[in-house]
């Protein structure tokens, strides 16, 4: 599975859960930063492990490609993950949908964002060097929606509050769990195990993201 690398760890987590005998092969996840970019590195590697592996699937959503993932998993005969962003996999695309429609200013963080949110938020908008930039950039944002795979992980909440904090906004946490990404994910690789092993296939399944 090449696999986005911010699902990456509870992808491999709840394969060998399942013992599935699935690779997950991350790629960046501040991808995300430069989605134009995803559709061309899922390709290249796509094209590398379909080498040396029985199928390879895609461990992302669309992810603000704009169709340009599909063309290539058309192209190439892959399949991916369902929705239009990661978010639809924890809480669901209509939740999602409805909260949006509700409030459109609404920001979203999941568990990997929370950990990684001065890296991949305060440093890529460049916020520790310009914090003068913050109140331009959520000017639009109304609050703060933590969709939480472990809401009751301490570490996760203060750093999903002080998250919200540092750009003014007030939060709320929506308890997710991950039981929508496992549903997703074994739909999407479970059909190619169970062909595999009844063809008696020696390669591993690899899941790309």
């Amino acid at each position: 599975m090449i696999a986005c690398g911010a699902i990456a760890q509870p992808a491999a987590q709840a394969c060998a859960r399942h013992t599935l005998p699935v690779d997950v092969h991350p790629l960046p996840p501040l991808l995300h930063n430069q989605p134009q970019q995803i559709a061309g590195a899922v390709e290249a590697l796509a094209r590398d492990l379909a080498r040396s592996h029985h199928r390879v699937v895609i461990g992302y959503a669309d992810c603000g490609t704009y169709g340009a993932l599909d063309e290539v998993c058309g192209r190439l005969g892959l399949e991916r993950l369902p929705g239009l962003r990661c978010y639809d996999l924890y809480a669901g695309p209509a939740r999602i949908e409805a909260m949006l429609r509700a409030q459109p200013g609404t920001y979203l963080l999941t568990d990997f964002l929370v950990r990684s949110f001065s890296r991949t938020v305060i440093q890529e908008l460049g916020l520790d060097r310009f914090p003068d930039l913050r109140d331009e950039y959520f000017r639009h944002y109304t609050r703060v929606v933590w969709l939480a795979q472990e809401p009751s992980d301490t570490e996760l909440q203060a750093l999903a509050r002080d998250a919200a904090d540092r750009i003014g906004l007030p939060l709320e946490v929506l308890p997710t769990g991950l039981s929508g990404l496992e549903r997703a994910l074994l739909a999407l690789v479970g059909p190619s195990v169970d062909r595999a092993v009844s063809e008696g296939v020696g390669h591993r399944l690899d899941v790309l993201g």
